[in-house]
């Protein structure tokens, strides 16, 4: 436990508690609005389901239930804080798994019932692009891919709560497809992938694999949009699999793995990658050419679990080198879900006086709901054009 706050800096800095419950992780922090992390609690429930092969809402909604209070007190107790020390409360209420949300929602109406504090509800998508500005001095507006299991978007951040959409995912989110993909591999049996999800496996796969070996289409290469596709690029990858186990006759409900399959790994990496790559050189494009971003503020904000991938970062940093824009992430353990950029989120809104909610009772959660102002028609109405294309590091 940390030493007790005192009372002065109590009263002279704002405090938000944060509550994060919208997958599989049960996380809280407190900050304080200069973005210091006073204190912090995880549960990760990622051991848990990778013996599922992949997350069961039941479960999750469970396991939140029985680590909730203990993570949020022990938040509290490394920041010496008591609950009534806090400004105000904050909570992941949209999107999510709605079995989850509902658990982190109801137990922050409890504490803010108990309390008397001020409650904020937060966007998780919104969290993870603010994360940044709470390490560096970032000013608005700046250009922001999300990543990970539930989401893949580009947007621009014109303010706190304000953004404009580029483009989304149209089916599924590229973590998902890197775990399901892994499942195809059978890669929890692999004696390097066992406690790894699926996403992790294959990036280290990958790394002693031939990336060229297999020649895997780029999804919507034609499109001339910012949105983006991973089911084709994941069927097309099934297909791979299924033929090269039929070559060694490796039956499909066996526990063996394919031979080649850091090479299947790396080259299901690198075309994915391909495609975040083209979405994000024609994101930039379309700022400049709308006039969005000004030029001494030429930012990307990267975050989300998949944004933890080296080889994506590398990848999508050489994009960013070419155009003149700062690439900014936040560590790893901030770019996965946790209680930190909820508390963050919340803080940025208390500062500026706005999005407390007037009838905390009355707050729900929302599984779905998009981030600002949809501009994808405008972005595919501009025909912008990728070519030349800009190479992926080694």
């Amino acid at each position: 436990m940390a030493a007790p706050v005192d009372d002065a800096y109590r009263k002279s800095r704002l405090l938000v508690l944060g509550i994060e419950t919208s997958c599989d992780e049960t996380g809280a922090a407190v900050v304080d609005d200069r973005g210091n992390v006073l204190g912090e609690a995880l549960h990760s429930q990622k051991l848990v389901h990778l013996k599922h092969g992949g997350i069961v809402p039941t479960v999750a909604q469970q396991l939140h239930r029985d680590h909730i209070e203990d993570v949020v007190q022990g938040a509290l107790d490394r920041a010496g804080l008591r609950l009534q020390d806090v400004s105000a409360i904050a909570a992941t209420v949209k999107p999510g798994l709605a079995l989850c949300l509902q658990i982190g929602v109801e137990y922050a109406k409890k504490l803010v019932k108990q309390s008397g504090k001020p409650f904020i509800p937060v966007h998780h998508m919104e969290a993870h692009a603010l994360t940044a500005r709470m390490m560096e001095n970032i000013e608005f507006p700046f250009l922001v891919f999300l990543l990970s299991g539930g989401h893949c978007l580009l947007a621009v951040a014109r303010g706190v709560g304000d953004f404009l959409l580029l483009g989304s995912t149209t089916d599924e989110a590229p973590g998902v497809v890197f775990d399901q993909v892994a499942r195809k591999l059978k890669l929890k049996h692999h004696p390097a992938c066992r406690t790894l999800s699926g996403g992790q496996a294959i990036e280290v796969l990958a790394t002693t694999g031939d990336s060229q070996a297999f020649k895997l289409t780029v999804p919507m290469a034609r499109y001339a949009n910012c949105d983006f596709s991973f089911a084709g690029h994941k069927n097309q990858t099934y297909r791979l699999i299924d033929k090269k186990e039929k070559e060694e006759g490796i039956p499909a409900d066996s526990d063996q793995i394919v031979s080649c399959v850091n090479d299947i790994a790396a080259s299901f990496q690198r075309t994915a990658t391909q495609h975040l790559m083209q979405r994000l050189h024609r994101a930039i494009l379309y700022c400049q050419q709308r006039h969005i971003i000004p030029e001494h503020n030429k930012t990307l904000v990267l975050s989300g679990g998949v944004a933890s991938n080296m080889y994506i970062r590398r990848s999508l940093q050489a994009v960013t080198d070419r155009f003149g824009y700062q690439l900014v992430c936040p560590p790893p353990r901030l770019c996965t879900d946790n209680g930190v950029m909820i508390a963050w989120a919340g803080m940025e809104w208390l500062k500026e006086g706005r999005g407390i909610a007037e009838d905390p009772e009355a707050v729900e959660f929302q599984p779905r709901c998009p981030l600002g102002v949809d501009m994808s028609t405008d972005v595919l109405n501009a025909g912008i054009k990728t070519t030349p294309k800009i190479r992926i590091p080694t």
